[in-house]
Formats: structure tokens, C-alpha cells, sequence
């Protein structure tokens, strides 16, 4: 089965937004940012479009 990847393209989500705080291992966040600056995305363009992947691919596992 072939991983799916996580392909940078336009902007999805629009219009009023809403602040969410969490807390990241400052290696991952190292991380992002490096990757944000090397695609010319903000880190949180970058984080909601690997959410934004990540709830489209995810799958739940029933007990």
C-alpha cells in the first residue's frame, strides 16, 4: 500500500478563524519552521494543512 504524501497546494479554508493553543516538543516545532521557510508558508498555513491531511486520511479503529 503506498503512503499517502502531503501535497502543498492553494489555501482551502476561509473566512473568521479562532485561536488554538497546544504544546510541541521545540524539536518539532524546529521542525515546522524550517519547512515553512522552505515552502514560503507561515508555521500555521504549514500546521493546518498537515491537519487539514491528517483528518482526511485518518481512520478510526473500533473496539
Amino acid at each position: 500500500m503506498e503512503i499517502p504524501k502531503l501535497k502543498i497546494g492553494l489555501k482551502k479554508y476561509t473566512g473568521e478563524s479562532t485561536v488554538v493553543s497546544m504544546r510541541m516538543p521545540r524539536d518539532m516545532v524546529k521542525e515546522i519552521d524550517s519547512i515553512a521557510a522552505a515552502t514560503g508558508y507561515t508555521r500555521t498555513e504549514l500546521m493546518m494543512l498537515c491537519l487539514e491531511f491528517s483528518l482526511q486520511h485518518m481512520e478510526i479503529e473500533q473496539k
